[in-house]
């Protein structure tokens, strides 16, 4: 089954997971907040027969408004606060139903934070780093640690 997934953070782990989910298929909406990222990894994503899917939104709330999955590798807590919350954030873009899946490496008081701010607009949060490095995300080998947070 293929999804739309909007993947927020395209640095060296977050730009090759989200080419294997465009080579997988699914309809990935990306969102750097250095716009030649994104538009680089749609450039690459072309030349994957029979073209992968890839489309750039212009933020995160634009990124999420139509993805069954939103997926985030930034750098750190302040950086995922930045781009999930606020009226231009990947939550504010979201709907009811979607699963929110962030796989850098933050803080517990910000996973439960995000909880509860997913949970009071129906979204899943799923709290997910990985391991395997740069390497890992290349190969698509990376192992992945996931938890639910009690809001």
């Amino acid at each position: 089954m293929k999804h739309a997934v909007a993947f927020l953070g395209l640095g060296v782990m977050g730009g090759p997971m989200a080419m294997h989910l465009a080579r997988a298929g699914h309809r990935v909406t990306v969102y750097n907040r250095t716009r030649h990222k994104a538009e680089a990894l749609k450039a690459e994503a072309l030349k994957i027969p029979p073209h992968a899917t890839v489309a750039i939104a212009d933020t995160p709330a634009q990124a999420a408004s139509d993805s069954d999955f939103v997926v985030m590798c930034l750098g750190n807590d302040d950086d995922v606060r930045s781009v999930v919350l606020g009226d231009k954030g990947a939550l504010a873009g979201s709907r009811a139903g979607t699963v929110m899946i962030d796989h850098t490496t933050t803080s517990a008081d910000l996973a439960r934070e995000l909880a509860s701010a997913c949970q009071a607009r129906g979204v899943t949060f799923l709290d997910a780093p990985v391991s395997g490095g740069q390497v890992g995300a290349h190969n698509g080998t990376l192992t992945t640690m996931v938890a639910t947070h009690p809001a």
